[in-house]
């Protein structure tokens, strides 16, 4: 009986012995993040919030590493360009496509692209939600009118017949 016992006992820490081995290598990591918890404890200004409950004190702990942690800096110049701009840009760009006829198909599409550029950043830094990226052919055309329609409602003069060449230019 007893060489019995001693045999499943060897036979046991035969097949535990992987166990043991992953338990020894990770010994660090677990003793790591205890000391990490311990030392987050210790650090923590209790004194602050005397006479709360500890759920309140948790609470606060956590928003006080949330905002301890939110370094994001405010961008110094702007990511758009200003939308005056953008709407000289869109004028500019809306009399070059009326005078296409005696341009090449090429130059059609690079002012009609840098046109579409142009109204999805007006839209962007308006708030006005536009498609123009993800349609094509007669959807594409709609959209556009469709988005001209929101931004002159916006305030944006986008063709300049009746405006003077001075007053376009600013």
């Amino acid at each position: 009986m007893v060489q019995f016992l001693v045999v499943a006992v060897a036979f046991v820490g035969l097949v535990s012995l992987p166990c043991w081995v992953a338990l020894i290598i990770a010994a660090d990591d677990i003793f790591g993040r205890g000391w990490r918890a311990v030392r987050r404890r210790v650090r923590t200004p209790w004194s602050m919030w005397r006479g709360q409950s500890w759920r309140e004190r948790r609470r606060l702990v956590r928003l006080d590493r949330t905002v301890s942690r939110s370094t994001r800096e405010v961008p110094k110049e702007p990511a758009d360009p200003p939308i005056e701009q953008v709407a000289a840009d869109l004028r500019r760009l809306s009399r070059q496509r009326l005078g296409m006829a005696r341009r090449s198909e090429l130059w059609h599409a690079a002012v009609q692209r840098a046109y579409d550029d142009r109204l999805r950043i007006a839209c962007r830094e308006l708030g006005i939600e536009e498609h123009l990226g993800e349609l094509s052919d007669m959807d594409l055309d709609i959209e556009r009118v469709r988005v001209e329609g929101a931004l002159q409602a916006a305030g944006i003069v986008l063709h300049t017949a009746g405006v003077s060449r001075r007053q376009d230019q600013r």
